[in-house]
């Protein structure tokens, strides 16, 4: 059964490498490192801090990429080791990557954490809307550079969005318990 989940797996990649356009491989080559190290998400979380109406979509932001952070790289990852597609398929991928693990997706999961993080706080609805298509952005370009399996980006995005609820509750939670102690 595994087995033939990861062979459907790469074959799906290997037909996504064949959308590759001239004039789209620089465009998402330039997004998809624009998450490399979480720093998309990042600047613009902590750019929200700087503002009231964004202060709490930021700070849930960071909290929530902080959580996958933890659960992807620094758990999941150095677990599964899983190889990444080039090592594997027959692809050249558009982008280097210095970590040899594909699963999850790490990009993903900040690109979720954050884009869910901002769909429940920003208090515009093209805002919310722009986080949510930014991170669905995020993960297909790591499958149209070709350094991540479809079920590396799936996992990311459950990962990323996970930790977006999670970061709600406990912010939520936190905020609760503070409001009862100053009563």
């Amino acid at each position: 059964m595994i087995e033939t989940l990861l062979q459907l797996d790469g074959q799906l990649l290997l037909a996504i490498q064949q959308l590759h356009q001239p004039w789209l491989d620089p465009v998402v080559s330039v997004y998809t490192q624009l998450g490399n190290a979480g720093a998309l998400w990042i600047v613009l979380s902590v750019l929200m801090l700087c503002w009231r109406p964004t202060r709490r979509a930021g700070a849930l932001a960071l909290a929530a990429m902080a959580l996958g952070l933890l659960v992807t790289n620094v758990t999941v990852k150095p677990l599964v080791e899983r190889a990444r597609p080039w090592l594997d398929l027959p692809l050249i991928p558009l982008v280097a990557e210095d970590d040899p693990h594909s699963f999850p997706s790490g990009h993903t999961c900040a690109a979720f954490a954050a884009g869910l993080s901002w769909a429940r706080a920003l208090p515009w609805r093209w805002g919310r809307a722009a986080a949510l298509g930014m991170a669905v952005m995020m993960g297909l370009s790591r499958l149209y550079v070709g350094v991540h399996y479809p079920t590396d980006v799936l996992a990311g995005a459950a990962i990323g969005s996970v930790c977006a609820w999670a970061a709600a509750w406990l912010l939520e939670h936190k905020m609760r318990n503070l409001d009862g102690r100053m009563k």
